[in-house]
């Protein structure tokens, strides 16, 4: 298992600048979850104030390749194959908890789960599935 502080590095070393943007931080993992947050702020939110499902989508990704980073116990090159997401609920004025769990990882292909939540009132507002290529 990795520390925080090593999965925290990897969103600046392997992942777009505008990823980074996001603000991501690295809030716990155990062997086989991790979970970020997602900060809310004015860029990230639509009409209304409500948290984009584009901002949730790019988290839910860096999420789980996180989550294959810790699994692994080091970086894999892979590429999303798959996401399917369901929005459960709108999120505004919190930020938002991104748990990406690995359900298996083979030699090709990984599988995740993803729940986002808000971080205050820790109500489900998106549950995605991931497949990824292991390159």
């Amino acid at each position: 298992m990795m520390d925080a502080d090593t999965l925290q590095a990897a969103v600046h070393e392997y992942f777009a600048p505008w990823v980074q943007a996001l603000g991501l931080q690295v809030a716990s993992l155990d062997s086989q979850s991790v979970t970020l947050r997602l900060p809310q702020s004015p860029q990230l939110s639509r009409v209304g104030g409500m948290l984009c499902g584009q901002a949730m989508m790019a988290a839910a990704d860096t999420a789980m390749v996180l989550a294959l980073i810790n699994h692994f116990g080091a970086f894999k090159p892979c590429t999303t194959v798959q996401m399917n997401s369901s929005f459960l609920k709108p999120l505004s004025n919190q930020d938002a908890l991104v748990e990406a769990r690995v359900v298996r990882a083979g030699k090709s292909l990984a599988f995740g789960e993803i729940d986002i939540r808000g971080a205050d009132d820790g109500k489900s507002i998106c549950r995605a599935t991931t497949t990824y290529a292991l390159l």
